[in-house]
């Protein structure tokens, strides 16, 4: 049933094992959120990568994203180990039907992509800047750092 749904969706996915299933969620501020949906015993797995450990500012980094977590229907954001970010949920298998899994699904991409860019600045600002201004020294492209133009622009600092 989920591989149905995900082929009906039109979404790109692999299946690198049984019951594991590996799926690309296009966005626009984050251009991919790649979501795993594992099958479990008696629940359904959801994953997906956000974003590594903030270089600076982690307390307002993660305050951030603890605050989005109530509003969150199924999933919230947590931690691995070394402080790299997830979007993570579990359901119970019963309750597992293809409108479940497009709404699981595009829950992941909207938390993902909605808020990418908002945690980007409070996390990774100096890192940002710093490549603004050498793709500007180097003529190169700003198109993809845009949406921080307000910040890394020197025009704006």
């Amino acid at each position: 049933m989920i591989e149905e749904t995900l082929r009906s969706a039109e979404l790109e996915y692999s299946v690198p094992r049984d019951g594991a299933f590996f799926v690309k969620l296009p966005g626009q501020h984050k251009l991919a959120t790649m979501t795993w949906l594992i099958v479990g015993d008696h629940s359904l797995h959801v994953e997906a990568f956000f974003c590594r450990q903030p270089d600076e500012n982690h307390a307002e980094f993660y305050r951030f994203l603890l605050e989005r977590n109530g509003r969150m229907y199924g999933m919230s954001f947590a931690l691995d180990e070394v402080g790299d970010v997830y979007i993570v949920g579990r359901v119970a298998l019963q309750s597992v039907t293809p409108d479940e899994i497009d709404r699981l699904l595009g829950c992941v991409l909207t938390y993902s992509d909605e808020n990418f860019d908002k945690a980007l600045e409070r996390g990774f600002k100096t890192s940002i800047q710093k490549e603004w201004d050498w793709r500007v020294k180097r003529g190169e492209s700003l198109a993809n750092l845009r949406a921080f133009a307000s910040f890394a622009d020197p025009d704006n600092r």
